[in-house]
């Protein structure tokens, strides 16, 4: 039988700095949970406890709805960096 891997155990980066609200307009805070094609990460990848996963979904869907991230980027114009502009 196969040995189990042995992941290292990730933390939630807003429990360790005692966040209480994730702040939509701020897109630094929560770029590490998007992907470069700008889709939310899950839990399993970011480490994020399950009450800080909820507010940064509402924040990122928040921001998608106010045009500070975008909902969708072309596939064919790929960016290295795509949080240069913001």
């Amino acid at each position: 039988m196969a040995e189990k891997r042995k992941y290292k155990k990730r933390y939630c980066k807003y429990c360790e700095t005692k966040t209480d609200f994730i702040d939509y307009k701020n897109v630094s805070s929560f770029k590490f949970s998007l992907s470069e094609r700008f889709k939310i990460m899950p839990r399993r990848l970011t480490g994020n406890c399950k009450q800080h996963q909820d507010m940064v979904t509402i924040a990122i869907k928040r921001a998608r709805h106010t045009a500070f991230i975008p909902y969708i980027v072309d596939r064919k114009n790929v960016v290295s960096n795509p949080f240069e502009g913001l």
